[in-house]
């Protein structure tokens, strides 16, 4: 299975266009949104091109092919205009024998740990940085830290980025499709 991910679209019409112009580039089957769809937040400044409404009719028609977790800004509110689940704070999945545990990250992050066995992947956007680690835990077990970055407000000099899953690999890459960072998942580094 190909699948796109990405996070923090923020109401952004001109970036959520750009966005799902690389799903179809990308040939994706699926696009997981890790949280933040329509509104920007408090903290965040308006990003380029701000019209959750625009934003909502783009992604209701794509609504077989999202997978969706819950955002700090997405709220129930969020949900009645939205075709599709969003509302869940996490989500398990099986790719390729590897089990990710999909979220936002204002709940769970490397700093406040989920149920994770050795070699798990923690997915989460929220801090609009793109990452790929390996931390050791409490327990001695290592887990990789994976972040897409941003669809609409990068931050610290990143790109307005999305991730590609396919082939165990997973690869980072701009909204124009060049990427930037790859990591295979039966690699150990």
């Amino acid at each position: 299975m190909k699948l796109m991910i990405a996070s923090d679209i923020h109401g952004s019409a001109l970036y959520c266009r750009e966005m799902l112009e690389a799903y179809k580039r990308e040939g994706a089957e699926r696009l997981l949104l890790l949280g933040d769809i329509l509104y920007h937040g408090p903290r965040n400044d308006l990003p380029e091109g701000y019209a959750p409404k625009e934003v909502i009719a783009m992604l209701n028609p794509m609504k077989r092919e999202l997978l969706c977790v819950r955002g700090n800004c997405d709220t129930e509110v969020d949900q009645m205009v939205l075709e599709f689940p969003i509302l869940a704070d996490y989500c398990y999945l099986e790719l390729n024998g590897v089990t990710v545990f999909a979220t936002h990250g204002h709940v769970y992050d490397p700093h406040h740990l989920p149920p994770l066995k050795d070699g798990d992947i923690l997915l989460n956007g929220h801090t609009h940085i793109p990452a790929c680690e390996e931390i050791l835990d409490m327990n001695g077990g290592t887990y990789r830290y994976l972040n897409p970055g941003s669809v609409s407000i990068p931050k610290e000099n990143s790109a307005h980025s999305y991730m590609i899953f396919e082939d165990r690999t997973f690869t980072w890459k701009n909204l124009d499709g060049e990427e930037y960072m790859t990591w295979k998942t039966d690699s150990r580094s």
